[in-house]
């Protein structure tokens, strides 16, 4: 049992007067039964930040993510079930969770991704039922379909409507790709249950503002896609479609699309990016406690991890503490004193 003692803590609407905050293994306790106290001098306690966007590519990438204090990240793909398996309950470092091979179309960026498996493709609905067994017999967690614009070479609605029906058969999440507008209408169009990345350029129709649920903008990858291009403007476009996402009601996670890949449009750094993707959510328009809550309570909602995201008694003990703070000034999430996955401090 570990007493962290006058602590203001992120509670999902503010910050708490100092209070303590008690650790029994793994979990965090309602009460002391003796062991070490740390006085956390009027510092800032925070749940364990998540990161709903990244790519895997060695253990490296979880050490780096508990050094940034994100202590759970979601895995967009990654087709080394041996890589995956690897990475999965390292004591003290990040908890990941993963779509694992995702469903592409036969043309677009991905297809031409080195290492992508030719099992990725799916361009006929009645494969649908059959890929998403796959998925569920390696162990994803979730559903990863990558879409292009209608004609764009990803999947075609009908298998994209397949994909998502065989999908929540089988009680999996269903996540799609989608960086332009057309791609984010035939995310909508099929049902599925979380649109990742802000298209470039122009802002998302007006009619899916209200059909869109839960978001995972990715403002960082958009920056440095953008900026390679020398084209602001397609950045000033996604940035746009958050601050309208946001005001119509639609649930706005953090993720970053951090990777490392080779032919990626723009490398992402694991774990540092977090920060920069909480100051792109605030310049869009969310205030300082929904950006906060974009990082903690509402990932963990939306992807069932039902035992993190918050500070409370019975749930894991991923917790980061703070020399800033972040209500005051977002920036200050960067400033780290201590990080604690699941009780073991880093």
């Amino acid at each position: 049992m570990t007493a962290i003692t006058n602590v203001r803590v992120f509670d999902g609407a503010g910050l708490t007067e100092p209070r303590t905050v008690f650790v029994d293994g793994g979990r965090l306790s309602d009460e002391a039964t003796g062991g070490p106290v740390l006085d956390g001098a009027g510092q800032i306690l925070l749940p364990g930040l998540i990161d709903a966007h990244v790519h895997l590519h060695g253990r490296e990438n979880l050490e780096q993510f508990t050094r940034f204090g994100v202590t759970t990240a979601l895995d967009m793909a990654t087709t080394s079930a041996a890589l995956l398996a690897g990475l999965r309950d390292q004591p003290g470092l990040t908890d990941i969770r993963s779509a694992g091979v995702p469903a592409i179309g036969p043309g677009g960026m991905h297809a031409r991704m080195p290492g992508m498996p030719a099992e990725a493709v799916v361009t006929d609905p009645a494969r649908a039922a059959g890929f998403v067994a796959a998925r569920t017999a390696a162990g994803s967690d979730y559903l990863k379909i990558v879409l292009e614009a209608p004609g764009g070479g990803g999947p075609e609605l009908p298998v994209v409507r397949a994909l998502t029906e065989a999908a929540h058969a089988a009680g999996l999440l269903v996540v799609a790709h989608a960086s332009n507008t057309g791609a984010y209408t035939m995310a909508l169009d099929a049902g599925v249950d979380v649109v990742t990345h802000a298209p470039l350029g122009p802002p998302i129709a007006d009619e899916d503002l209200a059909r869109a649920k839960v978001v995972v903008p990715t403002l960082t990858m958009m920056k440095g896609i953008s900026a390679a291009a020398g084209r602001p403007q397609l950045y000033a476009g996604a940035a746009t479609s958050v601050t309208r996402l946001h005001r119509a009601g639609a649930a706005v996670l953090a993720g970053t699309d951090a990777n490392a890949a080779p032919g990626s449009p723009s490398p992402v750094a694991h774990g540092a990016s977090l920060h920069d993707e909480l100051e792109l959510l605030v310049a869009a328009g969310l205030s300082t406690v929904e950006a906060l809550r974009a990082a903690t309570v509402l990932p963990a909602k939306h992807f069932g991890l039902t035992d993190r995201g918050a500070i409370r008694p019975g749930l894991r003990a991923d917790l980061v503490l703070l020399d800033g703070n972040p209500v005051a000034d977002i920036r200050t999430t960067r400033a780290i004193s201590r990080v604690w996955c699941a009780g073991v401090e880093l």
